[in-house]
């Protein structure tokens, strides 16, 4: 499936924003969000769902998007997530992306598709419409770009712990539960930035309480 503008494209003129996140399953650092407004006439012909593209593909649309495209970026970290759980850290992920799309181009979106299904926030009195799209970066380039956006974002951020704790490897697997990464975390315990409320941390860190 390759996104279009097939959803966009039913609100008219509205101005529309695509929003999506990166991080929701990782054992380490924050859940990044961005909130993108795409020229419909101008933007990057290779956007597509991040997973879809290789890392060097994707980072080239990223620089393209960064751009051609109005984007907001919301960023909650891993203290957050622990105590108020991924899926709310995510939602408030959004909303901060949201916000900082107004701050920065004082411009207000009048519809925000969202992927996954559920609602990030409730809607303001600019909003006409928050519509939730499953697998919406397979169906919206407004969100297929979002994708991008948050995920180079995320990376980024993780590559820089990655230096702080050069044991855990952040810059190869951005924090995901690979075998690598489990392993380090047995081998060197965890970091200030592992996500305590995450197996198997959280069995981890009971085995050796008890």
């Amino acid at each position: 499936m390759q996104p279009g503008f097939l959803i966009e494209n039913k609100y008219g003129n509205s101005i529309i924003a695509g929003i999506d996140e990166a991080g929701r399953g990782p054992l380490a650092g924050p859940v990044v969000a961005a909130c993108v407004i795409l020229n419909r006439d101008d933007f990057p012909q290779e956007t597509d769902d991040s997973k879809k593209l290789s890392k060097t593909k994707r980072y080239k649309v990223f620089l393209e998007l960064q751009q051609k495209a109005k984007f907001g970026i919301g960023i909650v970290d891993e203290k957050t997530i622990d105590k108020i759980n991924i899926l709310e850290a995510t939602k408030l992920a959004m909303l901060h992306a949201y916000l900082d799309l107004q701050k920065k181009y004082g411009i207000f979106a009048q519809v925000i598709l969202v992927d996954g299904n559920f609602l990030p926030f409730e809607k303001r009195d600019e909003i006409t419409e928050i519509l939730p799209v499953v697998k919406g970066d397979q169906k919206s380039l407004s969100i297929a770009a979002a994708s991008i956006i948050a995920k180079e974002t995320r990376d980024e951020i993780m590559k820089k712990f990655s230096k702080k704790y050069p044991q855990f490897g952040f810059e190869k697997h951005a924090g995901y539960p690979t075998k690598f990464h489990i392993a380090k975390i047995r081998e060197h315990g965890i970091s200030e930035i592992h996500r305590k409320s995450f197996e198997p941390i959280k069995s981890m860190l009971c085995a050796r309480a008890c």
